[in-house]
């Protein structure tokens, strides 16, 4: 089934969606007394301000001895300049999605631990399902190296709604190979294949896919093979 609320399609939409989660990280940083910007992340060995930093520069030692509240003043300005006169060129168009996604964990980082939770039905979170989605196939077959034979369905209860699933099938190479099911392209199942369905929110699958924490740390059901199920999640990761 198609994302709901949907990833935004035009060069429009995805500026939109960048500006909005930087804004909110800009937000929250201006919200933070002094002591908030040290607070752990679940990002290993990152703080707050760390956070931050990764949005304003990439590599938050490049902003090593910046006060906190002057990164967050930085990173209003790197946004205004990161959109201005942005073409539909494919490689920039790319490049501001991939920063967006990272902008959009960052935030989360940061939500969870000042403990304000938000922006789980924003357009950066329905981007960063949609990425996730397109690469199941490759994450099912070769990631997670779930062998000929199974069928996994990754059913998303929200805020943003969605369901993908993932054949697996033998390549001519004999190596494992992922088919992206619910595409409107038939396929030729096997009455013996194994079914999983993973069941979990927006929350718990955004937690996976940016390497947060272990599958312990998130509450999801499995009907099917269990095993299959946690190996899944356990290489469910598009970014660190």
């Amino acid at each position: 089934m198609p994302l709901h609320p949907a990833a935004p399609e035009d060069l429009a939409g995805l500026v939109a969606a960048y500006e909005q989660t930087t804004q909110a990280v800009v937000d929250l940083g201006r919200s933070c007394r002094d002591e908030d910007f040290t607070r752990a992340t679940t990002r290993e060995g990152w703080t707050v301000r760390d956070e931050i930093a990764h949005v304003v520069a990439g590599d938050p030692a490049h902003r090593t001895g910046v006060s906190a509240p002057k990164l967050v003043s930085e990173l209003e300005l790197v946004a205004e300049r990161r959109v201005r006169g942005l073409t539909e060129d494919p490689e920039a168009v790319a490049a501001l999605r991939r920063d967006t996604i990272a902008a959009w964990v960052a935030e989360q980082d940061i939500r969870q631990a000042l403990g304000r939770p938000g922006d789980l039905d924003s357009p950066a979170a329905a981007i960063v399902m949609e990425e996730l989605f397109a690469r199941l196939p490759e994450l099912v077959a070769e990631r997670a190296a779930i062998p000929p034979g199974n069928v996994v369905i990754l059913e998303v209860t929200g805020p943003v709604l969605g369901r993908a699933g993932v054949w697996v099938d033998s390549g001519e190479d004999g190596q494992a190979k992922g088919i992206p099911l619910f595409s409107g392209v038939a396929h030729d199942g096997d009455p013996r294949d194994v079914f999983t369905t993973i069941t979990l929110s927006t929350d718990a699958v955004t937690r996976r896919s940016a390497g947060r924490g272990t599958v312990d740390d998130i509450h999801y059901t499995a009907h099917g093979d269990e095993v299959v199920a946690r190996r899944v999640l356990e290489n469910l990761t598009l970014t660190s």
